[in-house]
């Protein structure tokens, strides 16, 4: 889903309310996550999961095209964690729920 699909069916369950307000509203929450991130600060919706940012070392990789090894320089990257019930409505027959962080899987 992208952010115009996410303002039409807000539209359709909200007929009372002009797409322009809709338009805002979104954009206005998302410009509050991405400033908060900015900062450093973790953001945190119940139920459907948290939004924190993760600081990842210098390091060296390797170009894929010549294998030469190039030096990454450290930077901020976001991460999302799963909320329960989240979890709970994406797996409903799962045994382990606590699963769900996009960034634990890379050091």
């Amino acid at each position: 889903m992208v952010k115009s699909e996410l303002i039409q069916r807000i539209l359709e369950q909200n007929r009372h309310l002009h797409q322009r307000d809709i338009e805002k509203i979104v954009q206005v929450i998302l410009d509050a996550l991405t400033t908060a991130m900015a900062r450093g600060d973790r953001v945190e919706l119940r139920g459907v999961g948290a939004f924190s940012v993760k600081n990842r070392a210098a390091r060296a990789g390797r170009n894929p095209r010549t294998q030469a090894y190039v030096s990454v320089k450290e930077k901020a990257v976001p991460c999302f964690k799963t909320g329960k019930e989240m979890r709970e409505r994406l797996n409903p027959h799962a045994d382990d729920l606590n699963a769900g962080h996009c960034c634990d899987a890379r050091p």
